[in-house]
């Protein structure tokens, strides 16, 4: 019989051997007894709020033909769009109205959205709405692009690193793309001083659990201010068309593995999550979640940025959504919170 491992306390260093302990022991009762203790951190923390971010999908256009999503550009099928200023602003309002005081901006890496263009978009988002923190997702840039968009506004980048183990990254994406590449992006985005995202899949197509292991080695040395994972969930149109989806279970002991490596990250309940399980974002903040996205954009586009099969969403208005959420954590134990949600200061940990 497998010993059964223990609960980490907040912020302990784990070797690989003991990650991957946590997260594959056999035992159910180690997701409730990870999750205790994430909620208890997380809670002393920052209390039983949800962040609430206002993600808006630009466009579906990529240039990239990463092996596992729907957008990549091989997959002809795609039915591509693009959001123009005014559309984008529009989202912006609609969250603005009901309390979102943060924007994601999330598209593929389009060519089109130059240097020029997200400046012009940010600087207006910023010029109508000052109080509001904006959060980009638009994968590798340039240092100087970078540089530019967070002079323009932007605060917050997520670029998931999806793999920390080179041959799985070469295993997952085209040729041109390099994991070390992906690693000087996060770098340049930290010393520029974005807020930084990073994260991965779980249960992605050659994912073993020594990966996995690596993966939170990664998180605990690069200390990232929010961390984005779910389950891999394949799409029809892409070559892993037929690879299995990942473990619900295994990404919610990762989410509360997490939390008590770093206390204080922004962890995000995600739609992969509740795709999988139709509790899946109150489950996620069971586990150590404090943030939660909602989709802004317009419905007429919200099926084509279809990353995966079976997409989560809701097909209501921003208010509705707003008000019907709200409800939902409060039946939980949680409210949603009016605010820019930044990370939570060093004094707030100790």
């Amino acid at each position: 019989m497998l010993e059964q491992p223990q609960v980490p306390t907040p912020g302990a260093r784990l070797s690989r051997e003991e990650v991957e302990s946590l997260l594959f022991h056999p035992d159910a009762e180690i997701t409730a007894s990870l999750a205790r203790a994430a909620r208890q951190i997380r809670d002393r923390i920052y209390g039983r709020g949800v962040f609430i971010r206002g993600l808006i999908e630009f466009t579906s256009f990529c240039k990239n033909n990463c092996l596992y999503c729907g957008l990549r550009r091989s997959n002809a099928l795609a039915e591509r769009y693009r959001l123009s200023p005014e559309e984008i602003l529009e989202c912006c309002e609609d969250g603005y109205r009901v309390g979102m005081r943060t924007f994601v901006l999330q598209g593929g890496e389009d060519a089109y959205f130059t240097r020029k263009r997200m400046t012009d978009l940010l600087q207006e988002i910023k010029a109508r709405y000052p109080d509001c923190a904006i959060t980009l997702s638009i994968g590798e840039r340039s240092s100087e692009e970078y540089q530019a968009f967070f002079d323009a506004g932007a605060e917050r980048y997520l670029l998931r690193h999806e793999t920390a183990t080179n041959a799985h990254y070469r295993f997952l994406h085209p040729p041109e793309m390099h994991l070390s590449n992906r690693m000087r992006c996060l770098k340049e985005l930290r010393r520029i001083g974005y807020q930084v995202g990073c994260g991965m899949m779980v249960g992605s197509p050659g994912q073993m659990p020594e990966m996995l292991a690596r993966d939170v080695e990664f998180l605990r040395a690069f200390m990232p201010e929010m961390v984005g994972l779910g389950p891999f969930i394949p799409h029809r149109q892409t070559p892993f068309a037929q690879e299995k989806a990942g473990s619900v279970e295994t990404t919610l002991r990762l989410l509360s593995l997490v939390r008590l490596m770093l206390p204080s990250v922004l962890l995000p309940a995600t739609t992969a999550l509740s795709t999988l399980d139709g509790e899946g974002r109150i489950r996620g903040l069971d586990a150590g979640a404090n943030v939660v996205m909602l989709n802004l954009s317009p419905q007429s586009v919200r099926k084509k940025y279809s990353l995966y099969d079976g997409k989560a969403d809701c097909p209501d208005d921003a208010r509705t959504i707003w008000r019907e959420f709200s409800a939902t954590l409060e039946q939980n134990g949680y409210r949603a919170v009016v605010s820019r949600g930044d990370p939570a200061g060093k004094e707030e940990i100790e």
